[in-house]
């Protein structure tokens, strides 16, 4: 039989490492894999040759593929801050946004979505946000990452539809998990939100992972497991 193995892209991070952490403790897989920059084989998101590449390792390792997260995401790219009209937007800048947040996790989807088995459940989340939402967009702004974020949750239902065809028990999802106390939110967090430590918010997300069905693959939800309006 098959040793069930999960997998944590962006493993280095700051909820990338609580998520491979939490991942580990839950005692529902033979082995927990972390890949990233720094990883070996060294995965580079904006390299589809070095995604390729670690989706080939894998596939060689065997093993039943049962969970894979993409903790990968950038809000701020080479120093730019988020746009707050559109006065400020730079096409260089929005080009980085999108390759991070939009491109990285499609090529991960593409190399990695065939490794989950054919048969019985598993899940590929990545990481979105709440601003990348349409429906919930009241505050305007943040022009580059909002727009990363909502085709990157585009790019999640398309696939999970190819997905189903190969595996209708296979689950693809995007998460929102909360605010969460890193460097990426740093500066950013405003009064009245519940901004969590790294550790609590790869929990929830984990519980969150845990519950979902086959039916609601293609879904956008919140790290408690509500459903967000694309």
């Amino acid at each position: 039989m098959a040793q069930d193995l999960a997998v944590v892209v962006g493993a280095s991070g700051g909820i990338g490492s609580e998520l491979h952490r939490a991942l580990s403790r839950s005692g529902g897989f033979h082995e927990v894999i972390g890949l990233g920059r720094a990883s070996d084989p060294p995965l580079d998101l904006l390299d589809e040759g070095s995604v390729e590449a670690c989706a080939a390792w894998l596939k060689a390792r065997g093993g039943a593929i049962r969970t894979i997260l993409d903790a990968t995401g950038a809000l701020c790219v080479e120093g730019t801050r988020p746009e707050k009209s559109l006065r400020e937007l730079d096409p260089a800048a929005m080009a980085r946004s999108f390759a991070i947040n939009t491109i990285g996790p499609a090529m991960l989807m593409k190399h990695f979505l065939p490794l989950l088995p054919r048969t019985d459940r598993s899940v590929f989340a990545t990481l979105s946000a709440r601003v990348g939402s349409i429906g919930d967009n009241r505050l305007g702004g943040w022009y580059a990452y909002r727009s990363s974020k909502a085709a990157l949750n585009q790019l999640v239902h398309t696939a999970s539809i190819e997905l189903a065809r190969r595996n209708p028990d296979a689950i693809c999802v995007a998460l929102h998990p909360g605010t969460v106390r890193t460097d990426l939110s740093e500066g950013f967090v405003k009064s009245g939100l519940e901004v969590q430590p790294p550790e609590l918010a790869a929990r929830r997300l984990v519980a969150v992972v845990d519950m979902l069905t086959p039916e609601q693959s293609g879904g956008f939800y919140d790290h408690l497991g509500k459903s967000i309006p694309w």
